[in-house]
């Protein structure tokens, strides 16, 4: 009986670190593409200041990378949940 609650003390701070771990990467993955969007945002609206004509281009060409970034942290948070809801 003691080496089942041995084995079970053993594995319990092992699932908390892994817990742990998943909630932080969830953490920084939303972070860094806060972060991410946040500059992009700042350059668009920088390059549209200066040339308003361009307008339609910088919006167009600031769409896809805007996309790509966000699908990029929805997959980080997602296997992080998996690995929280195993």
């Amino acid at each position: 009986m003691q080496d089942a609650a041995q084995e079970a003390a053993k594995i319990v701070p092992q699932v908390a670190f892994a817990y742990a771990g998943a909630a932080l990467g969830a953490g920084l993955a939303v972070i860094g593409a806060g972060l991410g969007i946040g500059k992009l945002a700042v350059g668009a609206a920088e390059g549209i200041a200066r040339q308003p004509s361009a307008a339609a281009e910088i919006r167009g060409a600031t769409q896809l990378p805007l996309f790509l970034l966000e699908g990029v942290a929805i997959l980080a948070v997602v296997g992080c949940l998996l690995i929280i809801f195993k």
